[in-house]
């Protein structure tokens, strides 16, 4: 009776991370879609970064993994980096892959070490530590693949330092408004953490 016990908690928990992981996802995709409208400078602003956390705090830094890629596919897929493709389509897949999976795993890892001492200070510090992936391994994505191009569009727009285009006229804003949200919306984070927990996780154990 207890092996059934404990075989049929094993079986919803399982049921309820595969649902719970597809609403997400399909959170991020709908979010970075309408994201794909919203430009502050020449980029959109990242929305999902939220449910990235979410997730990754629920269901571990696989999930976050997974969600960041899901992120990073749609990235591609509504023309976001049509700019780079045209110029390195290998180093622009590589780049936009990588920023938005390992944006999530880093969440979740954050998240795993900080949540048992304090979870809002959890939440806060995956929040940060997200955008702060995901725009760095942009940055070095940009500069491993794409300095000579960087140069033109810098001086283009009337940078006289590469350095000085990538970190003002490309993502300074961009990273603000994305730090911005996820330190905003922190406390709600929290929340639809512990319900979810609540309500549905410890049932199933």
């Amino acid at each position: 009776m207890e092996n059934t016990k404990k075989s049929s908690g094993w079986d919803s928990n399982k049921t309820f991370t595969v649902v719970g992981l597809g609403l997400l996802t399909a959170i991020v995709v709908v979010l970075q879609w309408l994201a794909s409208a919203i430009k502050f400078g020449p980029f959109s602003i990242t929305l999902c970064l939220a449910p990235i956390i979410v997730g990754a705090a629920l269901y571990g830094w696989k999930a976050g993994a997974w969600l960041g890629f899901a992120f990073s596919l749609m990235v591609l897929i509504t023309g976001d980096a049509a700019a780079f493709l045209t110029v390195n389509v290998p180093g622009t897949i590589i780049t936009v892959i990588l920023k938005g999976t390992a944006a999530g795993l880093v969440s979740g890892l954050v998240y795993k070490l900080i949540c048992k001492k304090n979870q809002l200070a959890a939440v806060i510090t995956s929040g940060i530590a997200a955008p702060v992936v995901n725009t760095g391994i942009f940055l070095v994505g940009c500069l491993v693949f794409f300095l000579p191009t960087l140069k033109a569009w810098g001086e283009g727009a009337g940078f006289d330092n590469v350095f000085a285009y990538l970190f003002v006229g490309m993502v300074g804003l961009n990273f603000l408004v994305e730090l911005g949200i996820n330190l905003v919306l922190s406390s709600v984070i929290v929340m639809i953490i512990n319900v979810i927990t609540k309500n549905y996780l410890k049932k199933t154990v």
